[in-house]
């Protein structure tokens, strides 16, 4: 999420300057919103020994931070291929915990919670259907602006419509 301080600003080729720490392969994704809904970004980038090999990000006007994050994982996942064996990385628990820990058991219930109706069902579905299409991706957590250098690049990449206005 880039919702904060003063690194907002910082552009993808800053990010690479600055940092350089984190696993060096893997799909860094991230989701943006000012305010909160607001206009929003997300993005992701996939490197393999510490070189992009794609990156891709995206704008809406009128959004959420969640949606955002889960846009950011559709897109990654819909890149890969069915048979790669990676790891996606997300700084969003509820989206890691979603697809990972929840859908299955709200598949398995209609799409419902016990608590209640599943926001962004829509996205949720989508997700949950193309991490299920490929197996070998592992989804995992990871802390957002600790330095690692390619969720930072992400972040960049999803909050550059701050930047550009």
């Amino acid at each position: 999420m880039a919702t904060r301080g003063t690194d907002i600003a910082l552009s993808p080729q800053e990010v690479l300057e600055r940092f350089h720490g984190g696993p060096k392969t893997g799909v860094f994704t991230d989701g943006s919103c000012e305010g909160n809904p607001g206009p929003g970004g997300w993005g992701f980038v996939w490197v393999e020994d510490d070189r992009i090999v794609e990156e891709r990000s995206g704008v809406d006007p009128e959004t959420t931070n969640n949606r955002m994050e889960l846009t950011a994982l559709i897109s990654a996942y819909e890149l890969m291929p069915e048979g790669l064996a990676i790891t996606i990385y997300s700084d969003s628990q509820l989206c890691v915990k979603t697809v990972n820990e929840w859908a299955a058991g709200w598949e398995r219930r209609g799409w419902r919670r016990k608590s209640g109706p599943i926001a962004n069902l829509e996205l949720v579905k989508k997700l949950y259907a193309l991490a299920q299409s490929r197996p070998k991706a592992e989804l995992r957590w990871i802390r957002a602006h600790d330095g690692t250098r390619w969720n930072e690049y992400a972040d960049a990449l999803a909050s550059a419509y701050m930047r550009n206005g």
